[in-house]
């Protein structure tokens, strides 16, 4: 099969690197700005691969030209934070024809909804079928040129689900056979909520705050980051995250005993779950208050669970102080800028009701 990858990140080169190694036809995609891991691997002509996914794959093109990657692929990812997925979308327009499937790794938020909006189409035309997973299957980064450490293929506690939900055995069938240990959710919904990043990421960095800026990252997030006062933080968030599933009829998974299923935590508790996780274990902290902690999983994540919460009556006061507290110190106002929220998704006039039954 012909696979496409949008992106050239950490999650991407894994994505390509084990679809590769299934047997696939892998093509790379990404912005000409970020040029960096594509020429890498035009300079190997592959993938390396070391820890749980191990050896050496040949990828078919990696390259700025998209036209090249999507137009014959069957499965086409789109795999990167939250902002990549839009312009990922824009890209892929003209060349968007019916049959195609899409899956958003991860979701990072209504990432179907995003994408297909992006697509140019009506989030009820079934033209295509756009999946989202609720996060990247691998815990990987790059360690050297089209190299990759792969420190933990989940080994479950990550799910898929399609737009609309009808087609999601059919992705399941094709995606399956690669990410074996994924499994499906009821719905777009399950998989959106199912995403921790805005209930860890914020809440650790805001109350490391001055130890960040003060050593520019030099503490392991996790082992130091992580203590009881901040393990209370989390758990206010991800109980007002669960109470969003339930308004929805969805069953969220507290956040440590997903980590459990995934193969990162040994115990299901906010503090010494993370601080001891093995999973976990030799995490830095990031340099500077100016990233995807902040950026990502509250100028999207925090905004997104919040407006969400806003439109079928749940309170979120810890959300609601996390995002206002991490707007004051980075200078911004995340809320007012309005990266994901249901207007800009296209589903702010639809009631608890219609959302349920939509997606």
């Amino acid at each position: 099969m012909k696979v496409a990858v949008l992106g050239s990140g950490n999650g991407a080169l894994a994505v390509a690197f084990e679809w590769a190694k299934a047997g696939h036809e892998v093509s790379i995609f990404d912005f000409e700005e970020f040029p960096k891991n594509i020429d890498a691997i035009n300079k190997t002509g592959g993938i390396y691969s070391e820890g749980e996914l191990e050896g050496f794959q040949e990828i078919c093109y990696a390259g700025h030209d998209i036209s090249r990657v999507v137009t014959e692929a069957e499965l086409i990812f789109a795999v990167g934070p939250a902002y990549s997925t839009e312009p990922f979308g824009r890209s892929c327009q003209p060349y968007v024809k019916p049959g195609q499937k899409y899956v958003v790794c991860p979701s990072s938020c209504a990432g179907s909804i995003t994408f297909k909006n992006a697509l140019g189409l009506d989030i009820k035309d079934e033209s295509v079928i756009i999946a989202e997973t609720s996060t990247l299957p691998y815990a990987v980064r790059i360690i050297d040129d089209a190299k990759i450490a792969v420190y933990n293929r989940l080994k479950g506690g990550y799910f898929l689900a399609a737009l609309p939900a009808k087609y999601t055995q059919e992705i399941y069938a094709i995606v399956a056979p690669v990410f074996n240990t994924i499994q499906k959710a009821e719905n777009v919904l399950k998989t959106t909520l199912q995403n921790a990043n805005p209930v860890i990421h914020p809440a650790v960095s805001l109350l490391n705050a001055a130890l960040i800026e003060r050593t520019n990252g030099d503490f392991y997030f996790y082992e130091e980051g992580v203590t009881t006062a901040v393990g209370r933080l989390m758990k206010a968030i991800d109980e007002e995250r669960i109470e969003i599933g339930n308004r929805l009829g969805v069953t969220v998974i507290p956040d440590p005993i997903l980590g459990m299923e995934q193969g990162y935590q040994a115990e299901p508790t906010y503090d010494t779950g993370y601080s001891m996780a093995p999973g976990f274990k030799g995490i830095k902290a990031q340099p500077t208050l100016d990233y995807r902690y902040f950026n990502e999983d509250a100028g999207f994540g925090l905004v997104f669970l919040t407006d969400l919460a806003a439109q079928i009556g749940v309170e979120t006061p810890a959300m609601d102080a996390v995002l206002k507290l991490v707007s004051i110190i980075m200078a911004r106002n995340y809320k007012a800028e309005k990266a994901r929220t249901m207007e800009k998704l296209k589903i702010s006039k639809y009631s608890l009701e219609e959302l349920k039954a939509l997606l």
